[in-house]
């Protein structure tokens, strides 16, 4: 996974605080990075995955109102009636 340098500074903060603020730890920079690199690794894909099932369910959701409303467009066809 490709992160942008702004990304991965935040990422390796965040780790660095965590184990400081939650655990008494102070680590450095090599580190946190290890760190992040196997959340990203181990656990990224679940998250991954999870996001593409919140938008396929999004998409699906978007579609039925879609299909919704041509069908509201449909006029009745037919033989006409005769009097």
């Amino acid at each position: 996974m490709k992160l942008k340098k702004e990304e991965r500074e935040y990422m390796v903060d965040q780790v660095k605080e965590y184990f400081e603020l939650e655990r008494g730890e102070v680590i450095g920079d090599l580190a946190a990075e290890q760190w992040v690199h196997k959340l990203a690794e181990e656990m990224g894909p679940f998250f991954y995955n999870k996001g593409v099932a919140d938008a396929r369910q999004m998409v699906e959701q978007k579609v039925m109102n879609v299909d919704e409303d041509l069908r509201s467009l449909e006029r009745p066809a037919g033989k006409p009636k005769r009097r």
